[in-house]
């Protein structure tokens, strides 16, 4: 008990190397790679499928211009969805509870989308800080806060999906630790205990999911704002 409970979102090192170049490279192994066969097996039929659905849901709020993108939206929704997933299992590490390694890939893509909305079309881009009738006197103000939420956006996405998946991995942990401390004190409260963490692991199956889809979908909106 003497181990802090933030100890697991602590990056692992191995011989003074960052395990978590490992952990972020370890999820592309488990995806099937292509072969030329005509007909697929059924779990490059499921990939197919899965990564299929994923585009055009990404893709659906996008205009034809925005559909450059579905190569990068959609492998960094599995991405995500995988490393998100895998972090679950025990033993394991979540590189997306790193505020840092989620910055790293947040910051750079809304940058490319704000830079091409001011090489493309630089007045309707500037035109979004300013909405049209507003009074004389409100505009200073409108147009600093509206360039705070705009500049605050790669910050709100780092820490939303490093937020949730902390507060998941810590409420499982907890209720674990409270399971095994009672079992021995409390066998019917330790039960009812194990039912609930039962249940939390499963709504964190869905967190992990639906966070990796929220992450991008956000993307792909900022995008259509700047195509």
């Amino acid at each position: 008990m003497n181990m802090s409970f933030f100890d697991q979102f602590a990056s692992p090192y191995l011989m003074g190397i960052p395990l978590i170049l490992l952990s972020m490279l370890f999820p592309a192994l488990l995806l099937p790679s292509p072969n030329s066969r005509w007909i697929t097996n059924r779990l490059s039929t499921l990939q197919l499928w899965l990564i299929n659905l994923i585009t055009k849901q990404l893709m659906m709020p996008l205009n034809k211009n925005g559909h450059k993108w579905a190569l990068i939206l959609t492998s960094l929704m599995m991405f995500l969805l995988l490393i998100n997933l895998l972090g679950l299992l025990p033993y394991t590490f979540t590189p997306t509870t790193q505020l840092s390694m989620n910055m790293a890939l947040a910051f750079p893509l809304w940058l490319a989308t704000l830079i091409i909305g001011l090489r493309n079309q630089p007045s309707i881009s500037l035109g979004h800080l300013l909405p049209e009738g507003t009074p004389t006197p409100l505009i200073p103000a409108l147009i600093m806060i509206e360039t705070t939420s705009l500049l605050i956006r790669p910050l709100a996405l780092g820490v939303r999906l490093t937020a949730n998946l902390t507060a998941g991995h810590l409420l499982i942990q907890l209720i674990s630790t409270a399971s095994m401390v009672l079992l021995p004190i409390m066998p019917a409260v330790s039960i009812l205990t194990t039912t609930i963490l039962l249940l939390l692991t499963i709504l964190e199956v869905a967190v992990a999911m639906i966070q990796a889809y929220v992450f991008v979908l956000l993307l792909s909106l900022y995008l259509q704002e700047n195509i």
